[in-house]
């Protein structure tokens, strides 16, 4: 009797079926607001330039300015000028979101912390807290050696 050999089969190994991948746009934020007219401004003034962000009590950025949005180039960018024209627009799209009392945070040694709380005192935001967040180093880090000529 002549022997047969029974059939094996092989299962096919099939690539599952993906759809080609569509370039999808970001999801897109939702409108932060202040909650209860409540906010912060983080002021961080640099010698070359001054920059604002007004954010909710969570964090969240709500709005911001900067010298370079503000028009200034250059050197123009570290003057008191262009930091009260910094803060005075900072504030204006901040009231226009509902800002009515906000906490002040300072950083950085630069001509616009001055400037920052004169326009602020009088632009009919309420100041609640004024902190300077300045990063002091006790004792820092170790110096360059002495140039010997």
């Amino acid at each position: 009797m002549p022997e047969t050999k029974p059939e094996i089969t092989t299962p096919e190994i099939v690539a599952p079926v993906t759809s080609p991948k569509v370039a999808t746009k970001g999801k897109k934020a939702s409108a932060v607001h202040f909650k209860g007219g409540q906010g912060k401004m983080y002021v961080k003034s640099t010698f070359n330039t001054t920059y604002v962000s007004f954010t909710n009590m969570n964090g969240d950025v709500v709005c911001w300015s900067a010298a370079g949005t503000c028009g200034f180039k250059g050197a123009k960018r570290s003057t008191p000028f262009a930091a009260t024209t910094i803060i005075e627009e900072g504030t204006r799209k901040a009231k226009s979101l509902g800002l009515t009392a906000v906490e002040v945070f300072l950083k950085g040694p630069g001509p616009g912390k001055d400037a920052a709380l004169r326009v602020l005192k009088t632009s009919g935001v309420e100041i609640n807290l004024l902190a300077d967040t300045t990063p002091i180093p006790h004792n820092g880090c170790r110096p360059k050696k002495t140039r010997r000529v």
